[in-house]
This record gives structure tokens, sequence and C-alpha cells, in this order.
């Protein structure tokens, strides 16, 4: 039977854990322009945490910092106590593993693993005893010989996390360490890589544009954009909870219904949308005044699709027309539009076989959309 979760699991909830990694008022400027906008960051000993946002939202050079490759315009960074933002990259106690890996071509796995092992002087005896545990940990005891070339992708990305483990770094910087890697591949080195971190307990910082790798490895994710943390938190949190917009429509799909307060009381919120057969119903009150303009979330797998009126008491559910179908044998996505001709995205599992053959929604059908209270996220930005 598995154990509850405590602070132990999830120091970032205990008010007396320690932060390992601090981000004080960090900005960086580059000319008139601001990469990173004084933000501020914990991260705890041991976690796998994601900086997760588009292209040039600062990410990359958030993690720059950490490692000692860009100095800040201000605020500062601290690592296990000690101020970081005049210690040279090679005096920190961080290690970076680079998007193309960064592997010597002309040497084996093992020479490349062992490489900054022997630039720092350590006996041979010693060298060959780490090389040969980072070897086993990465399974590429039979590859050992072999030159960056003859390796696969995946083969080379351990390669190069091995190499980067090796010295024991007290913390380990990826930027987007599966990028080069194709979709399948990159599924399944994702938890080869929370298994290994798992294993060193080393504390990882993740770079990644990519939001379902960030879901799948992180224990917290900071959403960046224009240099600023939008929201931090666990995936579930991330997901499930969005605090704005930009958020709910970066991490997944997010429906999207305009509308304004008509109603708040203490344990529900009417929301009467722009569609004006819709009236949303939420299960609990907000403190946010009547005739509030706001946006309702919704996430495509929380909706239900049917050919008949719904049992909502009037709430929850909207009619529209299947506009276009996407079958993708587990799950089938239905793009449906509705009354002021937008477009409502639906995810729905695909539990039983047709028996004609027939798909049980065609397009061109008429079809009613319909949600319980609960999976409503209400938004004013």
């Amino acid at each position: 039977m598995s154990q509850p979760m405590t602070h132990a699991d999830r120091p970032w909830l205990d008010p007396e854990a320690e932060p390992f990694i601090k981000v004080q008022s960090v900005s960086k400027h580059f000319g008139d322009f601001t990469a990173v906008d004084g933000v501020d960051l914990d991260i705890y000993k041991g976690e796998l945490f994601c900086l997760l946002g588009g292209s040039g939202c600062g990410k990359s050079t958030l993690l720059r910092m950490l490692a000692g490759f860009e100095t800040p315009s201000s605020g500062s960074i601290i690592i296990d106590g000690a101020n970081m933002n005049h210690v040279p990259p090679y005096e920190r106690p961080v290690n970076m593993m680079f998007q193309s890996y960064a592997l010597f071509p002309h040497m084996t796995v093992e020479s490349n693993i062992a490489y900054g092992l022997k630039r720092d002087g350590l006996a041979k005896a010693e060298v060959a005893h780490k090389v040969e545990e980072m070897l086993a940990m990465v399974e590429l005891m039979q590859f050992r010989k072999r030159k960056p070339h003859q390796l696969s992708g995946g083969q080379r990305q351990r390669v190069a996390l091995a190499r980067s483990l090796v010295k024991q770094p007290k913390v380990l910087l990826l930027d987007e360490p599966l990028a080069a890697l194709d979709k399948r591949l990159r599924e399944q080195t994702q938890f080869e890589l929370m298994n290994i971190q798992d294993k060193v307990g080393v504390t990882f910082v993740v770079v990644t544009h990519d939001q379902e790798e960030a879901m799948t490895l992180s224990t917290r994710i900071a959403v960046m954009d224009a240099g600023r943390f939008m929201q931090i938190g666990t995936p579930t949190e991330i997901y499930e909870f969005p605090t704005s917009r930009l958020v709910a429509n970066f991490i997944g799909n997010a429906n999207m219904f305009e509308g304004r307060i008509t109603e708040n009381g203490q344990d529900h919120v009417i929301v009467q949308s722009k569609s004006p057969e819709c009236q949303i119903y939420i299960d609990h009150g907000l403190s946010i005044q009547e005739g509030t303009r706001v946006w309702v979330a919704l996430r495509p797998e929380k909706i239900r699709i049917s050919k008949q009126v719904p049992d909502n008491d009037g709430y929850n559910m909207i009619k529209g027309m299947v506009d276009d179908i996407g079958y993708l044998g587990g799950t089938s996505t239905y793009r449906i539009k509705i009354d002021d001709d937008r477009i409502v995205e639906i995810t729905s599992p695909n539990q039983a076989r047709p028996k004609d053959g027939n798909p049980p929604i065609d397009w061109d059908e008429e079809v009613y959309l319909s949600w319980d209270a609960a999976n409503s996220v209400v938004l004013t930005k």
C-alpha cells in the first residue's frame, strides 16, 4: 500500500525547508533588451525542476546564469548557501549538459566520460572505477570502445549524461536534453532520465520548450514568458489550476469561453458566456465581483460529446456541429463549431469498437457538449 506524500517528498510545502538554489530578484539585460526580468525562484535539493517556455522567453539565459556563463545584471544566485555571482563556471558545484551533447568525436565512450576526471588529476584507478559505475548506470558497458558516430542518438545522449554526472556535481543543468531525439525515443528517454536522477540524487534543472516533456519529467515547473515567471507549480497544479490564459493555452489545449459573472454565491458562481445558449455553473465561490469579465477554461478531455440533449439543468452545455474529426486510435479529437462560429475541441477515448465500422459521431452531425461544474477554471487575465 503506497504511503501518503509528505513535506519530505515535497519540500516546497515545508516553510522550514531550506532551498538548495535561490534565485533572488535576478535580471539580465543585453543593451536595451531585458532577457530576464527580476525573477525569484527557490529550488530544493533532489528536485527535477523544469524551466518551460517558448523561444526567447529567457529560460536559457537563466540557465546560463546558473552555470556562470552569464553574469546577472542585478540580483543574486545562491547555491548550497554560497553566493555564485562572482564565481567562475569551473569553480561552481554545477555541470551543464548541452543540447548538442558536445562529445569529442575522436574519443571512445569511456574516454569521453573520463575526460573531466583526468583533467582534475584523479588517480588512474579512481578514474577507471568512476567510469565503470557510470557505464553501468547508463547501460552502455558494451559500447565503451565505440566512438560517438557509431552510436544512436539516444546512446549519445546517455554518454553526455554520464560525462556530466561522473564528477558528482551538486546541480546538473540540462539545456533541451532530448530535443535531438525522435518522438518515440524521446518518450522512452524521459523515463530513463528520471530513473537516473532518482539513483544519483543530484538536483536537475532542465530547460525545455516541450510541454509534455516538462509534465513527464519534473517535480515542479516554472512557466516563463518575456523574462518573467507566469506560474510555478507541480505538473498537476499547472495543468489543472492555471492562473492565466497564457499558462492554460501553453500547457496542453484549453477551450476558452469569455463571459461575465452574473451570480456569485458562497458555494457557486454563474458565468454568462458570449454564446447566449451557454450559462456556466462553477461549484465554488470566488472573490470576484458580479459583472466582472472573465474567461472559463475547459480542457478538451473534460468535455463530453453526445447526440442526445444532456440532463444538465440548462447549465454547462452547448450545441454545435461536427466540423472535423481526428481519429488517433485510443482517442478521437472532435472540432465542434458552435453558434458564434468558434471551434471547441474535445478529446474522447475510444473505449469500444464500433460494431459496423462506422464512427459513433460523424462529420456535419449536430451534437451536444457538456461538462461537470468542477472542471471549469475561471481566469481573470
